[in-house]
């Protein structure tokens, strides 16, 4: 869901972008100290990275100013966490933007917050909850992915109302004009990283204790 160049007020720009900076720097600084420290993770993180530039290219034009896709970003977060995942959805952005006319420079840091932060956060939080409940690794997989791209969605509906309306009508019409295309293309992607987390279980089951070592050795080496 990129908001596309023009479409926000320049005070709403600047909101957005100041919410993402603090994100985009911190996981800069942990992707470049991750593949320093680990470049066993170099792979990985260039696979995420892909995952959610093809995903997010697959465009589907909206009657709202945005646009509807899949985002990608349910297996960076998953490995990475949260702030890793919004440097590497903000180089993406700013690559689609640029060469693809896809989204916007002045609308970045709003597209940065819905698909690199807001919707990996609660995709990331379901993760937690459903390896939790189910140890399944799948099914944990596409709950997260799924989750990811439709709170996405939830937030930029939110953000352009409030550039247009603030009002909860505005907001059920943005999220019922998103819903049309965006539910289906969510459960694709479910379903799509739900097979291949089954392909990495049968061929790579080791790279599921990344998430464990990307979160949990920093802090052991910082109290050290």
């Amino acid at each position: 869901m990129h908001i596309m160049e023009g479409f926000l007020d320049p005070i709403w720009c600047a909101v957005w972008f100041i919410i993402a900076i603090p994100f985009i720097v911190y996981g800069a600084k942990k992707v470049i100290d991750l593949m320093r420290d680990h470049p066993e993770h170099k792979m990985t993180i260039a696979l995420s990275g892909a995952f959610i530039f093809l995903l997010s290219s697959l465009k589907i034009p909206s009657v709202t100013g945005s646009s509807s896709h899949p985002t990608g970003t349910g297996f960076a977060v998953v490995l990475y966490g949260i702030a890793a995942t919004s440097f590497l959805a903000t180089i993406v952005l700013i690559f689609q933007a640029i060469l693809l006319a896809h989204g916007g420079l002045t609308t970045l840091g709003a597209n940065v917050f819905s698909m690199g932060i807001a919707g990996p956060a609660a995709g990331l939080a379901c993760w937690i909850l459903v390896r939790k409940a189910t140890n399944n690794i799948p099914v944990s997989m596409f709950v997260a992915t799924l989750v990811a791209d439709l709170f996405t969605y939830v937030v930029t509906a939110f953000q352009m109302t409030l550039n247009h309306g603030q009002s909860v009508t505005a907001f059920v019409d943005f999220l019922t004009n998103y819903a049309v295309t965006q539910i289906p293309l969510a459960i694709i992607e479910g379903i799509l990283f739900f097979m291949f987390a089954m392909f990495l279980l049968n061929n790579k089951p080791e790279l599921f204790d990344i998430a464990a070592d990307s979160f949990k050795k920093p802090k052991k080496e910082a109290s050290a």
